[in-house]
């Protein structure tokens, strides 16, 4: 005899209403973490992007196949005709002139890496996305949000080789406005989908003060303004001049920060400038988040955003520091790299205390 049927007739429907709303409540988890899973992927896309970049690797693939690109050149003759049209573009006859093909081969498969993985991030986020909308497991407020996420990220794979593009005219550089653009979109996909995820791990709002919450959006705002400034800093590659911390050439203002006509220009196209403005950002968000530390470590808050507060704190001293070597040692590739990924850390870190001290 089951226990089923050991059990009065009454109690029958009890236990299959408890392990209906069991399920239930596992729904929005199992949610939650595939969008977890997306945001990591998009966390090794970030970094990833980073590495092409200071590889040199980001304009070895001259082409835009979504479909057919997820196959790399296989055979000799595949390589060459590949390698045959890296040399009808001015990064090869303006700076890689006399590369060889095994050379070729070292910067291209960075690039092939970076696009696969955006293709991989497609379908994990799509298959899921269909299996979860048949079985009923959205609630229609979160289907809106779960389609932006799918557009935002098919839109940020066309930004991506629009950016491409504008290193394939005249010069063998990338826009610098094209790849801060590019950057700015991928942490906007990360962050949203990080933040609806957390609001259904976390669906209540627990009591905090209002002063606190604002101050949590504001400094994850400050963040992502710095990460900001950090592209137009790998577009113009300004990270190779000025290394010296905490004077910039023997000035504590460089003067040629004013140089270009007019002004504003300045801001996105000077090297100096360009630097200085990220030092200084940095330098603020460094001082903000001690202070948002010193303030909320005496202020009646939730348990989670105490936790957030900590480790934010801990995080942009980390980062300072790994600015400061990626600076002084001129940029290496897995310094520059760490430095983007704490980045991204501490912007996940205020995003998390942000959430936590959201005003029921």
């Amino acid at each position: 005899m089951s226990l089923s049927e050991s059990l009065p007739p009454s109690l029958d429907p009890a236990i299959a209403a408890a392990g209906g709303a069991n399920a239930e409540s596992a729904r929005p988890r199992l949610v939650a973490g595939w969008l977890l899973a997306c945001c990591a992927l998009v966390f090794a896309m970030i970094i990833l992007g980073g590495v092409t970049r200071l590889t040199g690797s980001g304009l070895s693939i001259v082409d835009w196949d979504p479909i057919m690109g997820v196959v790399p050149p296989l055979t000799e003759q595949q390589w060459a005709s590949t390698f045959d049209k890296y040399r009808q573009f001015p990064e090869y006859q303006q700076k890689n002139i006399g590369m060889t093909l095994p050379e070729f081969k070292s910067i291209f498969w960075f690039e092939y890496a970076h696009r696969l993985l955006g293709r991989l991030i497609g379908v994990v986020f799509l298959v899921p996305f269909l299996y979860f909308w048949a079985r009923g497991y959205f609630s229609r407020r979160m289907v809106p949000k779960l389609a932006t996420m799918f557009v935002l990220g098919a839109l940020q794979g066309l930004l991506g080789w629009y950016m491409v593009m504008s290193g394939l005219v005249d010069r063998p550089h990338v826009s610098q406005y094209r790849l801060t653009a590019h950057l700015g979109a991928a942490l906007v996909i990360y962050a949203y989908m990080l933040w609806v995820a957390m609001g259904l791990l976390f669906p209540q709002r627990q009591n905090s003060e209002a002063g606190m919450g604002r101050a949590g959006f504001g400094i994850a705002t400050f963040v992502f303004v710095t990460a900001l400034s950090g592209g137009f800093v790998a577009g113009l590659k300004a990270g190779l001049a000025y290394n010296t911390f905490p004077l910039m050439g023997g000035e504590w203002f460089p003067a040629a920060y004013w140089t270009f006509e007019p002004a504003w220009i300045n801001l996105f196209e000077n090297i100096a400038a360009v630097q200085f403005n990220h030092r200084i950002l940095a330098e603020l968000v460094f001082v903000a988040v001690v202070a948002f530390w010193w303030v909320g470590r005496r202020r009646r808050i939730p348990d989670r955003a105490r936790l957030g507060l900590n480790l934010m704190a801990a995080m942009v001293v980390l980062q300072v520091a790994l600015g400061i070597a990626t600076l002084l040692l001129a940029v290496p590739v897995s310094l520059g790299a760490l430095h983007q990924a704490g980045a991204l850390v501490l912007f996940t870190f205020a995003l998390f205390t942000a959430h936590g001290l959201r005003v029921p």
